[in-house]
C-alpha cells in the first residue's frame, strides 16, 4: 500500500508562487512515475506534470511549461511541485500520483493523495 500526502497549497495573489509537496510512503519506488493532476468543479482531472523517480524525464502540460517545476528527492521520496508566475485559472485542487508508465492520463495512476487546495486571486 502506497501512501501519499499533499501539502503546500494556500491562496496568492497573480504572479505568486507556491510550492506544493507530496510525501510518499509505503512499498519502494523504484521504477514509478510521479505526476500532478488538477481539478476544478465540474471538470475532469486535468495533468499538469510527471517526473520518473530517479529525474531526468520530467513533462510538463503546455498549460504551465516554463512556469512550473516538477521533482522527486528520492532519500526523502517527496514529490514537489514549484508553481511560479501563478495565474487565475490555475485556481484547483492538486493532486500528486503514483504510477508505473510514462502517462499524461490519469487512468495510468495507481494511487493518489487526497488533494491540496490552490487558490490564485487575480
Amino acid at each position: 500500500q502506497v501512501q501519499l500526502v499533499e501539502s503546500g497549497g494556500g491562496s496568492v495573489q497573480a504572479g505568486g508562487s507556491l510550492r506544493l509537496s507530496c510525501a510518499a510512503s509505503g512499498r519502494p519506488f523504484s521504477r514509478t512515475v510521479m505526476a500532478w493532476f488538477r481539478q476544478t468543479p465540474g471538470k475532469e482531472r486535468e495533468f499538469v506534470a510527471l517526473t520518473r523517480w530517479r529525474g531526468g524525464s520530467e513533462f510538463y502540460a503546455d498549460s504551465v511549461k516554463g512556469r512550473f517545476t516538477v521533482s522527486f528527492d528520492n532519500p526523502k521520496n517527496t514529490l514537489y511541485l514549484q508553481m511560479n508566475n501563478l495565474k487565475a485559472e490555475d485556481t484547483a485542487v492538486y493532486y500528486c500520483a503514483r504510477g508505473s508508465q510514462y502517462e499524461s492520463h490519469a487512468r495510468a495512476y495507481e494511487d493518489w493523495g487526497q488533494g491540496t487546495q490552490v487558490t490564485v486571486a487575480s
